[in-house]
């Protein structure tokens, strides 16, 4: 009797110190995964917008039409003249075919850009777009990711007319000498519009 007692004792106190060792281990595994978490990976990513300010820059380049304002990749940058204010009208499809030149921090200035004209405005849809001289600022789908091309001077999409920027914030209505007609370049195939804009 005694020794059935002894042996069951023996199996419990076992069993405790099984249970024992167990919490230990996962408290120390707990500690562990805690202390190598996301949160630093997650700051690190937090981090790389700043990795790519130079995309949001404004700089100036000279072209055909005179000096321009693009974006930091050399993408052409325009205005929409159904913009009366800060205030962005290029929505949905628009934005689609004009994508927002936007901006997570304060954009930064290239050589000639005035920085006293550079700013952001709010987007109805979220995020902020670079704006200059009170102008928001945009790229156009047609210029094909490449740098230089103008496809989109002069046109009129949705209710307005487009336009380059000068360094001074205004305007430029001069036509590229390479397309006879700014619709015709709109509706030009990827094809026939690279080869206009070669000469850039």
């Amino acid at each position: 009797m005694r020794s059935s007692i002894s042996t069951a004792a023996a199996v419990a106190a076992a069993g405790l110190f099984a249970v024992a060792v167990t919490g230990c281990a996962g408290g120390s595994k707990a500690q562990v995964s805690g202390a190598g978490s996301s949160p630093s990976s997650s700051m690190t990513e937090s981090s790389s917008p700043s990795a790519t300010a130079s995309v949001r820059t404004v700089m100036v380049k000279k072209t055909p039409l005179g000096k321009i304002l693009v974006n930091g990749k050399g993408r052409t940058l325009y205005l929409f003249e159904a913009d009366k204010t800060s205030k962005s009208t290029c929505t949905g499809a628009c934005a689609k075919a004009w994508p927002p030149l936007l901006a997570k921090n304060t954009p930064t200035a290239g050589s000639e850009v005035q920085t006293k004209l550079l700013s952001t405005s709010p987007r109805s849809t979220g995020g902020k777009q670079v704006t200059y001289k009170g102008h928001p600022l945009y790229t156009f789908l047609g210029d094909h990711n490449k740098a230089g091309q103008t496809n989109g001077q002069g046109l009129t999409q949705f209710g307005a007319k487009w336009y380059v920027v000068g360094p001074d914030g205004k305007k430029i209505t001069a036509q590229p000498k390479a397309s006879s007609s700014p619709s015709s370049s709109s509706s030009s195939s990827p094809s026939s519009s690279s080869s206009s804009g070669s000469g850039y």
